[in-house]
């Protein structure tokens, strides 16, 4: 068994939220908090020395809790660590690329694009078939993000939507390889291995993509140092919480990404449309049906 569905719950607890879920939403306001400092140091960086830079300090924060127990490194772990550390390099890195020259806005719509691309590479991997609720609560989660971030300026697919689009298969392989391995491996040696692999792929491909070190700022610093910070406490967190939260459940919470970074814009000055509001109920919605049982499972 791969990980523990709540379909093994009792019928009285299925549409209880529990702390692995309560944790999973966090990492999702930490995520949306992060935009806005991502989009302003892109200003001053490359993206890929942002990125490395990002989980090299994430890497060190989490080495120390690491450390005690990283003697222990199984090849499983090392594998989980590599294959998922290549997932946040890859998503990560193309998503910070394509925001050079596309709009927030056209990025969150095709981001939110990873929605459904889980339960579909999940059927194609695991050969776990999605029932109709999860297909049904991903369809709504799929047209929530479409009213709070469908882009004002068109859609035209140039280098950069391109490039954010790549990002989003990425990131679903992210979210089922960690739900894969999480109850397999130890939590604290697998993340400290994907994190500095993030980073040294990240650096290792400043020379041949053309870019270099920028002039010290310590605006990107800062902003690097600080989200790598969070950065280091999402994998963790995420790690932990998805041992026991299914890769479909995982992803309708993850949904409420664009919800946060919302209400953070308004807090700095954005106004938020009557439509986002409707599609931020219409994600709170799908994360219920979601969880509905017809009868025995599917999958």
């Amino acid at each position: 068994m791969l990980h523990n569905d709540a379909s093994d719950k009792p019928a009285q607890n299925r549409l209880m939220i529990g702390r692995p879920e309560l944790a999973l939403i966090g990492v999702t306001i930490l995520w949306g908090a992060t935009f806005l400092v991502v989009h302003h140091a892109m200003r001053e960086t490359g993206p890929l020395f942002f990125v490395g830079l990002r989980f090299a300090t994430a890497a060190l924060l989490t080495l120390p809790l690491a450390l005690p127990v990283l003697r222990g490194l199984t090849r499983r772990e090392l594998v989980a660590g590599l294959v998922i550390g290549l997932g946040i390099f890859v998503g990560y890195s193309l998503q910070t690329w394509g925001l050079q020259t596309i709009s927030s806005s056209t990025s969150a719509f095709i981001t939110a694009a990873y929605v459904p691309l889980v339960p579909i590479l999940q059927w194609v991997i695991l050969r776990r078939r999605p029932r109709l609720a999860s297909w049904a609560g991903v369809a709504l989660a799929f047209v929530g993000l479409l009213l709070i971030a469908a882009p004002r300026d068109g859609l035209a697919l140039g280098t950069g939507e391109l490039l954010t689009l790549l990002s989003t298969v990425a990131i679903a392989l992210e979210i089922i390889f960690i739900s894969l391995w999480a109850g397999k491996v130890d939590v604290a040696r697998v993340t400290v291995v994907q994190l500095a692999v993030t980073a040294l792929l990240a650096f290792a491909c400043m020379g041949p993509a053309g870019e270099s070190v920028p002039p010290f700022s310590w605006t990107v610093v800062l902003s690097a140092c600080g989200l790598g910070a969070m950065t280091a406490l999402i994998q963790l967190v995420m790690n932990w919480a998805q041992r026991t939260v299914s890769p479909t459940r995982a992803t309708l919470i993850y949904a409420g990404e664009p919800v946060w970074a919302g209400i953070i814009g308004r807090i700095a000055g954005e106004r938020m449309p009557p439509t986002a509001l409707v599609g931020g109920l219409l994600i709170v919605a799908a994360v219920v049906v979601s969880e509905i049982r017809y009868g025995r499972k599917v999958d």
